[in-house]
């Protein structure tokens, strides 16, 4: 299957944007997984339903937001863009902070679920022992955690790579700039003759996930084992 110019600047553009979402969103997806499974404070049930907000709410609602917020005229957003010259709009960073948004939740459940099921006594057994609290999570909870942080990884990767609704309602859907694999797809399906580069685009979008499902159920597995071992 030969793909053109276009095709594979799309594929590598959709790599390049779900790369840095992952790797923008991981410390604070850590954070946030540990605190949710380890602590206990006042609205907790309410933060806890904020950060899953981008699972129930239709992605153009997201994207919304983040174009009221984050956008050029935005409220932070245009802080940014007069303080720092830091702007996300109509650009593949903008793309990659959409795309963080929508696969945060799922890459923070992961965790979180690894974090809970590792036993508790052993981060009390290190606390008692005089070790801080960061250095426990450092040295103790964090190793233990790494399957479920791949596989979070892997589950949010692949969910940013099917991002659609948030990404062309915030940044557009800009040819080499914001144009992912679904909104390359969208576009080919638009235009006369556009079925067939379409076709090749979906068959890519079905292998990378099929791949990322393969991999997070192998993290699955080792996860288990780490913690029955």
């Amino acid at each position: 299957m030969l793909l053109s110019e276009f095709e594979w600047q799309t594929l590598l553009l959709s790599l390049k944007i779900a790369t840095s979402a992952i790797g923008f969103s991981l410390p604070i997806g850590i954070l946030t997984a540990w605190v949710l499974a380890r602590c206990q404070f006042f609205g907790k049930s309410l933060f806890d339903s904020i950060i899953h907000l981008p699972l129930v709410l239709p992605p153009v609602v997201l994207g919304y937001l983040l174009l009221i917020t984050m956008g050029r005229h935005g409220v932070i957003g245009e802080w940014l863009n007069n303080n720092f010259n830091i702007s996300f709009s109509f650009n593949w960073q903008g793309a990659a902070l959409a795309s963080a948004v929508v696969a945060f939740p799922l890459m923070v459940r992961s965790i979180r679920s690894a974090i809970e099921s590792i036993d508790i006594r052993l981060e009390n057994v290190a606390r008692t022992l005089g070790a801080h609290k960061w250095r426990v999570f450092i040295t103790i909870t964090l190793p233990l955690a790494v399957p479920g942080i791949l596989m979070g990884m892997v589950l949010g990767f692949a969910r940013c790579l099917g991002e659609f609704g948030a990404t062309i309602t915030f940044v557009s859907n800009i040819q080499g700039e914001t144009r992912t694999l679904p909104l390359a797809m969208y576009t080919f399906l638009q235009i006369p003759n556009g079925e067939h580069s379409a076709l090749r685009l979906c068959i890519i979008s079905v292998v990378l996930s099929l791949i990322a499902l393969f991999l997070s159920e192998l993290l699955n597995r080792w996860h288990k084992n780490k913690i029955v071992g």
